[in-house]
């Protein structure tokens, strides 16, 4: 079995208030595939699971592994990703058939929400915590 991290949470008074595991990079994609649906993004199919959840990923993944929420500028509209310690993670790349020019233009939730709407982003923020409590156990 694998060992998790813990991380701490605290409030002002440097109490614990709660705790949380941290994840791989790779287990956090995992979820995602398998939570991606049409309840996380109206563009979703079978054979293009990540079609359309750029938005919202980027916010679940925020959430999980903390960074920030960045943009680039294709066809479609604008694409969202994350950059967590200087390095690009784009978790819905594979949507796309040809690569993408990276414009890393900084972002932050209220654009990326934008692209998303609250139902889909509890949606997907539930679903993948459901996930990534499987590998907690």
């Amino acid at each position: 079995m694998k060992k998790r991290n813990v991380v701490h949470l605290l409030n002002l008074n440097d109490k614990t208030i709660g705790t949380i595991s941290t994840f791989t990079k790779l287990e956090l994609l995992n979820a995602l595939n398998k939570a991606w649906s049409l309840k996380s993004s109206s563009k979703w199919s079978f054979n293009n699971p990540a079609k359309g959840q750029c938005g919202v990923t980027s916010l679940v993944v925020q959430d999980t592994l903390g960074g920030e929420i960045h943009k680039t500028q294709l066809a479609e509209g604008w694409h969202y990703y994350n950059v967590i310690d200087h390095k690009r993670y784009d978790f819905t790349e594979s949507q796309f058939s040809e690569s993408i020019n990276y414009e890393d233009i900084p972002s932050n939730r209220e654009e990326a929400f934008m692209d998303t709407n609250l139902n889909q982003y509890n949606h997907l923020k539930n679903s993948v915590e459901v996930q990534l409590s499987k590998l907690s156990k």
